[in-house]
């Protein structure tokens, strides 16, 4: 298992490392709630994943099953459930250990901040790859 915190550490998560994908996002949403050109995140199951302590931090962006969770205290971005509740997207640098995957796409580059270049030579999708 992995541990994961927020900023501040009230809020603590374990996640398995049996992530099915990895992808930084260029969309919109995810540069305004991140704060950054871009949301490096992984995705499993939502089951794999459980809040650990400070459950009564969290604050939730969304409904039940689609949302963004936050650290109510910090503001930091944890993870987001997506797919119909079915899975998250752990935002990869709230991570305290190491995955083993590495983010091997970027998406929705259509709408990237037209200040950020991308340099690396991964993959590059308009949108969410088919």
């Amino acid at each position: 298992m992995l541990k994961g915190a927020c900023y501040c550490l009230s809020v603590n998560y374990e996640v398995a490392d049996e992530f099915g994908y990895a992808m930084n996002c260029h969309c919109q949403g995810c540069r305004r709630t991140t704060g950054a050109a871009f949301k490096p995140f992984a995705g499993i199951a939502r089951n794999k994943l459980s809040v650990t302590s400070g459950q009564q931090y969290l604050l939730i962006n969304g409904d039940t099953d689609n949302n963004n969770t936050h650290c109510g205290k910090c503001g930091s971005l944890l993870f987001s459930v997506v797919r119909d509740g079915e899975y998250v997207h752990v935002a990869l640098g709230t991570l305290t250990d190491s995955p083993s995957i590495r983010p091997g796409a970027h998406i929705f580059v259509g709408s990237k901040a037209p200040w950020f270049e991308i340099t690396d030579e991964l993959p590059q999708f308009d949108g969410f790859p088919e």
